[in-house]
């Protein structure tokens, strides 16, 4: 095999590893939340995942930064929630979850995403 060869075989295989680990691999850095917690809405989410207790009233305050018409909106789809963020305003979501799991919440196009861990 030739220098050349190798070396873009060694490329591909290094972005294949790379994508793999982006998509697959990565894990999400979860905040605990007691109580109430704000999240900046700003090219995406952040905090991106909160852990909250079941069964207790958490307050999820959504605060846009981002004036992309994309994020103007939050949709948390298990709760049956959809809520308009104006941009620099605080919008209060109260959350009393019944039951343990996962919950995805996004912008109101699918293109960014949060996830609520219920424990």
């Amino acid at each position: 095999m030739s220098p050349d060869k190798i070396v873009v075989t060694m490329v591909g295989l290094s972005g294949m590893a790379f994508v793999f680990w982006f998509f697959l691999m990565k894990k999400e850095k979860e905040v605990q939340v007691s109580g109430s917690v704000d999240i900046v809405v700003e090219g995406g989410y952040s905090p991106e995942v909160i852990s909250i207790a079941k069964g207790k009233t958490t307050k999820i305050n959504f605060i846009r930064k981002d004036p992309s018409g994309c994020l103007e909106e939050v949709v948390l789809g298990d709760f049956k929630i959809r809520k308009t963020l104006p941009l620099n305003q605080k919008v209060i979501i109260e959350l009393t979850p019944q039951r343990s799991g996962e919950f995805v919440y996004s912008c109101g196009m699918g293109m960014y995403h949060g996830k609520i861990v219920v424990k």
